[in-house]
């Protein structure tokens, strides 16, 4: 779930391995990339088994072919570990979110290179669980970390772990890429939620990548542990995410004094609006609380919330995690860089990664005679 970034030297070979790669991603052949760039096939082959040189011009060439910055070939590949919970094919790799999490980690170095006022505070390093109390006491640590109270819901997640170090990202990776990747910095960590998942899922998945974090997990994943009742780990990390959006003890009040007054499925319509859980997470917790039976999972699991119940029930559809989102105090030092002029507008628009055009760029201030002069002297 979670990997630190180690790094080595750049070698012909590594560089060679870093194009074959970025070609793959972007769906090319050897002689299609080739082609693109004005190479022979053959010299592209060379280049990329590091038998051969790449000038800057043709490095420049192929990373404009492939789609991607030349920086980010040059630099060492982010090491991360895919989420097992990949929707299409639970054992399969997860190129495309590895891409995503690998140019977000590389904007926010960046961010911290440029703008002394952007800092990662260190998160601390808790105990893995290696039990559900231990997950749920895990999970009420990182409550009041985040500075929520001990029960009810948890509003403004993707906010609230920012603040503590973890920089989340939302990106729209498809039904066939993993729920989330993570990567730990030196300091901090950064985060890539596949924005295609239902509003409620793509909390699940931060609410389950905070776990890793907190834990400084970098072990191999295992992708099918849901069939693998022997790995413990990822369904321990699976709890804390549940335990985390909905705390045991005040959920077990919200259900049972709910049920005086409401049937079951307008209750658990409403616990699932305002906890901001889909059906499948809720009912998976009010059976790990002894609440309801294997039946009536099934049966809250096919629960649907309709525009009556909305209506009815006064319900509030709240926007959080939305595709294209990222965290807000990573927007405010891209900003700063701007307008200091530190940074040109085409690099702001790129470190938003297409979540804003030109016109949502803030002006520029204005310039006295004097000032211009020091640039132009």
């Amino acid at each position: 779930m979670c990997s630190k970034i180690a790094h080595m030297t750049m070698t012909t070979e590594y560089l060679g391995q870093r194009i074959a790669e970025a070609r793959t991603r972007a769906s090319l052949t050897q002689s299609q990339l080739a082609q693109g760039v004005g190479l022979d096939r053959s010299v592209l082959a060379k280049i990329e088994s590091g038998a051969r040189r790449v000038s800057a011009l043709e490095l420049n060439r192929i990373a404009q072919t492939v789609g991607v910055r030349i920086e980010s070939l040059l630099r060492e590949q982010v090491p991360a570990v895919v989420s097992h919970r990949n929707l299409a094919d639970p054992g399969a790799a997860s190129p495309m979110i590895d891409a995503e999490v690998s140019q977000r980690v590389e904007a926010v170095e960046l961010l911290t290179r440029l703008d002394t006022s952007f800092t990662l505070p260190s998160m601390p390093v808790h105990a893995m669980p290696t039990a559900p109390e231990e997950a749920e006491a895990l999970a009420g640590e990182a409550r009041t970390a985040l500075g929520v109270p001990a029960g009810g819901p948890l509003k403004g997640l993707g906010e609230r772990v920012s603040c503590v170090g973890l920089m989340p990202f939302v990106v729209d990776l498809g039904s066939e890429s993993a729920d989330a990747a993570t990567v730990l910095l030196a300091s901090g960590a950064v985060t890539v939620i596949n924005g295609h998942l239902a509003p409620g899922r793509r909390r699940l998945a931060l609410a389950h990548e905070v776990g890793h974090a907190l834990v400084a997990d970098d072990y191999t994943v295992d992708w099918k542990v849901q069939e693998a009742a022997s790995d413990r780990r990822e369904a321990l990390f699976d709890f804390f995410a549940r335990a985390l959006l909905m705390p045991g003890k005040q959920l077990r009040k919200d259900w049972t004094t709910g049920l005086r007054d409401h049937e079951t499925r307008p209750l658990a319509v409403r616990l699932a609006s305002e906890y901001r859980v889909d059906f499948s997470t809720l009912s998976r917790r009010l059976m790990e609380l002894d609440l309801i039976d294997g039946g009536m999972v099934s049966t809250i699991r096919s629960y649907i919330t309709t525009r009556l119940d909305i209506q009815t029930m006064g319900l509030v559809v709240p926007v959080e995690l939305e595709i294209g989102d990222v965290p807000p105090t990573y927007a405010r030092s891209v900003e700063r860089l701007y307008l200091g002029e530190k940074i040109s507008a085409a690099r702001a628009l790129d470190l938003f990664f297409g979540a804003i055009d030109e016109a949502d760029l803030p002006a520029l201030p204005s310039r006295t005679d004097d000032e211009i002069w020091q640039f132009v002297s």
